[in-house]
């Protein structure tokens, strides 16, 4: 999201001193606005991941759908991507045609209710030649028993005979280059290390062909008749011509050797298109996705509360499960997808977005919750400990107690800034499921002195960071990062969870009989509390009336508009001429009431549309065929975390950070705004039929608006400023920075919750009745 340290890991060999002449890295990464991603369900076995629960072998395959591909397919843990893309070159009369740059496009789900809400996260991809010579129909899914995909791919001729070819492009290890491959009639395989890839047909291919990348384009391959090849490589299987219509079924195998790989697919085609969707869906006896959303006991009051029929929160349940790791049970991780992945160098191993940040894993963690899910936030909780900081954590000398930043799902740090909202939010996760009634108080003491007890020590004192590149003294609630991972001070968000997680600390503490650091923990959220407005608000701004939030202050003063730090290419400006919203997460935990003087006077800066491009944080969309207007909201003013406004080139392509650069709308904001507004309806009791009826048909339609035709909700949605990339985007739709974001889906989950409920679901009492009572 975000994210700085994007840029950084590009290697050297990519890094350009001149926007005009910058490199093309030698491989990249795929398109990042995926219609589809997909895994198999798998059931926990004692809160873990194994062989002997009612799935069976537990699949650890993941896969991506983008532009009407098949895009990046993981294997082993969740970031571990072995496939870049596979694509479908068909030769016509009147030329050679590719999918993605030569046809449209349509995502479907394959397994859906009476009422068109998918069951499973199976799809029916169709691609349409746009010269309408040919139409190609893909169906993908994972082998829930066996690690391999299943592809059937149906090609119909519509203007005379078609000649189809796979075109491969392997990125083993996790890396464009270093891989060896082979292909034959028989199968095409690749292998780098452990990691090995098999795709084979249920009959055997026309004709098969290896070769290296050559200058960055796969199609040279269709040129090639060499068998092997080493590095960068491309992988062809001809298939026979089609005078009107064929189908093929496909399986891309994976294991630790070439014979694993190789026996995987064959079992995958041998078991059968129909009994492996049957396997993956979990129809009849057999458990599958089915199961798991019989298993969401609030689903069905969550689908009333959608306004389209229930559709986006079944298909968001999908997703926020399939964002899981398979090793590491609870590991949810922020998005299957690099975001601006086609400009994105992949000659280095990189995770992306396929990764822990406790903030996200958060939102994760509560939306799952909310929808009856009572294992897997349990299994996140149990997880937490892996990405904590402390003495067993490799390299430090520091302070423990805080959470990683960034972190593979095996704990391996990645970033190492300090948030302090990513080390309250496991605090407030666990004290949420404890009030739940799902974490035992044995097991909750347990977690105190593990894990709590540091976390909210750390949100004490502080201390001097000894990991990596960190070596700073944080001296809490002034964070070294705020929740966009951009700047260091005094943040309303970050500091109104750094309020809610001890004052639940308190109550935490208090349970496990520690009631010298429950008082402590609770004096301290006072004491934070007591000098948020003096820290955070400005009287003296640019804006309106001068009086509101600042976005974050670096100092004690909110006056003496200091400047901020210049970031993603963008200058530095002063404090108070750098809006969001992020003083709405003083509301929502409970930390202010909704009609607090000065969140109501922030709301109107923040909502300006006549506001200079630059600054504006809101604008609103229409939809054609849908009435009314629909708001949504930029991170915050002068963000330049998006593509450039006068070329449209995606972020920090080919290495480089550009003044033209500018961050786009977020979904998550429209799920902020409708949160705040139930909380203020909500001040005086229960909030009115009407006022609830508002919030519906503004905030949760427009989120699902965002949502694109896969009924993925992205990280951000196209403003309207400026040129529209290379991708032709159209105002509200997703952009290629990442889709889909898990917590954009979290968000919209929560959302549907907190109007069902009546009442924000993740307020905290303890925190409300302390700083919010009337």
């Amino acid at each position: 999201m975000r994210r700085l340290k994007l840029i950084a890991l590009a290697s050297a060999a990519t890094a350009v001193t001149s926007a005009a002449h910058a490199a093309a890295p030698a491989t990249t990464w795929a398109y990042a606005a995926k219609t589809g991603v997909g895994a198999s369900y798998e059931a926990y076995v004692d809160g873990a991941y194994k062989p002997s629960g009612p799935t069976g072998a537990v699949s650890k395959v993941w896969f991506s759908i983008a532009d009407g591909v098949l895009t990046e397919t993981m294997y082993g843990l969740i970031h571990e991507a072995q496939v870049k893309q596979m694509r479908i070159a068909v030769q016509t009369s009147t030329g050679l045609a590719v999918e993605g740059a030569d046809t449209t496009a349509k995502t479907e789900y394959l397994h859906v209710d009476a009422a068109g809400r998918p069951l499973s996260p199976a799809y029916k991809i169709t691609t349409t030649d746009r010269q309408g010579r040919f139409v190609i129909e893909k169906r993908i899914f994972a082998d829930p028993d066996r690690d391999s995909l299943f592809v059937r791919v149906t090609v119909r001729a519509l203007k005379g005979a078609v000649t189809p070819t796979l075109v491969l492009e392997p990125h083993m290890a996790n890396t464009g280059g270093g891989d060896t491959g082979a292909a034959s009639t028989t199968a095409l395989t690749a292998f780098e290390g452990r990691a090995h890839l098999s795709l084979k047909g249920a009959k055997p291919f026309a004709k098969a062909s290896a070769s290296a990348l050559q200058d960055g384009e796969p199609l040279a391959g269709l040129k090639v008749t060499t068998s092997s090849a080493k590095g960068a490589i491309v992988l062809t299987a001809g298939l026979p011509a089609v005078a009107k219509e064929e189908t093929f079924d496909l399986a891309i195998g994976f294991g630790p050797d070439a014979k694993v790989a190789d026996a995987s697919a064959s079992a995958t085609l041998k078991t059968g298109y129909a009994e492996v969707l049957a396997r993956f869906n979990g129809e009849g006896a057999r458990v599958g996705w089915e199961d798991y959303l019989t298993s969401l006991t609030e689903l069905p009051r969550l689908r009333e509360a959608s306004e389209d029929g229930g559709k986006l929160v079944q298909a968001s349940a999908l997703m926020l499960k399939v964002q899981e790791d398979r090793t590491h049970a609870g590991a949810l991780i922020a998005s299957l997808s690099n975001p601006w992945g086609d400009t994105v160098d992949a000659t280095q191993s990189s995770t992306g977005y396929k990764a822990v940040w406790p903030r996200d894993f958060y939102q994760c963690a509560m939306a799952l919750a909310a929808l009856g899910d009572r294992e897997t936030p349990l299994a996140a909780f149990h997880y937490l400990p892996t990405v904590q900081v402390g003495p067993k954590t490799p390299g430090n000398t520091g302070a423990g107690g805080w959470f990683l930043q960034k972190a593979h799902v095996d704990g391996t740090p990645e970033w190492v800034g300090v948030q302090l909202d990513q080390t309250a939010m496991p605090i407030m996760l666990g004290w949420k499921l404890w009030k739940l009634g799902w974490l035992p108080d044995a097991e909750l003491k347990a977690y105190y002195g593990r894990m709590l007890k540091p976390a909210a020590d750390f949100l004490v004192k502080g201390g001097k960071v000894g990991l990596g590149w960190n070596s700073a003294t944080i001296t809490p609630p002034f964070t070294q990062q705020e929740r966009w991972e951009e700047q260091g001070g005094y943040s309303p968000s970050t500091t109104a969870a750094v309020i809610a997680g001890l004052v639940v600390a308190g109550d935490i503490a208090e349970a496990a009989g520690d009631g010298a650091l429950a008082a402590l923990y609770r004096q301290t959220a006072d004491a934070y509390s007591a000098k948020v407005e003096a820290r955070m608000v400005t009287t003296k701004g640019s804006f309106g009336d001068g009086h509101y939030y600042l976005r974050l202050n670096s100092d004690q003063d909110p006056n003496n508009k200091s400047p901020v730090e210049a970031r993603n290419g963008q200058a530095a400006v002063p404090e108070d001429k750098m809006l969001d919203a992020g003083f709405l997460e003083l509301v929502r935990y409970g930390v202010r009431r909704a009609d607090d003087p000065a969140i109501v006077a922030s709301l109107p800066k923040i909502d300006d549309q006549a506001m200079e491009d630059l600054y504006r944080v809101r604008y609103d969309f229409t939809f054609p065929g849908v009435p009314g207007t629909f708001p949504g909201w930029r991170r915050y003013g002068v963000d330049g975390y998006g593509e450039d406004v006068a070329t449209g080139a995606n972020y920090g392509a080919g290495g480089q950070m550009r003044p033209g650069q500018r961050g786009r709308v977020w979904p998550i904001f429209t799920g902020e705004r409708g949160h705040y507004e139930l909380a203020l309806a909500g001040l005086s009791g229960k909030p009115d039929a009407a006022a609830v009826k508002t919030i519906r048909d503004t905030y949760v339609r427009a989120m699902e608006l965002f949502a694109n035709d896969g009924l993925l909700i992205p990280e951000q949605v196209w403003d309207g400023v400026g040129a529209a990339s290379p991708h032709g985007y159209t105002r509200g739709e997703g952009t290629d920075s990442a889709t889909p974001l898990a917590w954009s889906h979290a968000e919209y989950v929560k959302l549907l919750r907190s109007v069902s409920d009546g009442q924000v679901w993740d307020s905290y009492a303890p925190v409300k009745a302390r700083f919010a009572r009337p």
